[in-house]
């Protein structure tokens, strides 16, 4: 087999698995995806203003402080941000990360899939010596079964949050969002068919217990949203009738920031207007 032979195999080789492309420079960007192998640039990274999010005032002073320590290179805490659909946990993170941004903290935010939680210490090891905190978020995390040897495993996190050896780093903490207050979910037969029930019930609630903060989300009532479609009209310069945006939650059945988005989304639409 002669060079030319051979070079023309090592090239088709390299086009069925390319290499792995070089990590993005963790000081340069204000966000990033974590794919599980490498580390790029989040692109068109443009969260909804925090002033934006309505409802949630407690929420964001208790978030934004824990951020703001975190980028000074003090004490700060994981944060959990559980409760109901659509009330702005994921938009929270998101906008509270650039608000510390834009006061010139040194931070930018990490999103992770909940299914590469076996690939975060190779992130870590990455992030350890980089001169910059950052917030790793890890949007609507929920386990199944939750067994020992489930693939991302509620024990696995456990690990990476505290007390296994490759916990995160000094200069990492991770933002979680969840439907559940546990994110574990919880059966009542359990209590039932459990040898000591007490054992099985603390098991799954060690997870929640590992995050210093545990923020809750609820359904907003209907001033509220109302609110909240204000807040978005007037920023996108759109006049509405209070009663139609009602109209449109009760349509959907719900009343939460991300209905009161969708509505403006529609007003724009029919109004010929682009956001």
């Amino acid at each position: 087999m002669n060079d030319e032979m051979l070079a023309r195999i090592a090239a088709a080789l390299e086009r069925l698995s390319p290499p792995t492309p070089e990590p993005a420079d963790p000081l340069a960007h204000p966000a990033y995806v974590w794919s599980g192998a490498t580390l790029r640039a989040a692109r068109d990274f443009a969260p909804v203003p925090i002033d934006l999010l309505a409802g949630i005032d407690a929420q964001k002073t208790v978030l934004v402080e824990n951020l703001r320590r975190l980028a000074a290179g003090l004490p700060a805490h994981d944060a959990l941000l559980w409760g109901a659909r659509g009330t702005g946990k994921s938009a929270l993170v998101k906008a509270a990360v650039v608000r510390v941004q834009a006061d010139g903290g040194g931070i930018a935010l990490i999103e992770a899939e909940s299914d590469a939680l076996d690939s975060l210490p190779a992130l870590f090891a990455l992030l350890a010596g980089a001169e910059r905190a950052f917030a790793l978020f890890i949007d609507d995390l929920g386990f199944e079964g939750g067994g020992a040897g489930e693939s991302g495993s509620p024990r696995r996190l456990r690990s990476l949050l505290e007390g296994g050896a490759e916990a995160r780093p000094g200069n990492v903490r991770l933002l979680v969002t969840a439907n559940r207050r546990h994110i574990v979910p919880r059966d009542i037969a359990e209590q039932e068919s459990a040898i000591a029930a007490r054992d099985v019930m603390d098991d799954k609630l060690a997870l929640a217990d590992r995050f210093g903060l545990s923020l809750g989300f609820h359904v907003v009532d209907q001033p509220t949203y109302v609110a909240i479609v204000a807040g978005y009209a007037k920023a996108h310069g759109l006049l509405f009738d209070p009663q139609d945006a009602i109209a449109w939650a009760t349509a959907r059945g719900s009343r939460s920031g991300r209905v009161a988005w969708q509505y403006v989304v529609e007003l724009a639409g029919r109004r010929g207007k682009r956001l």
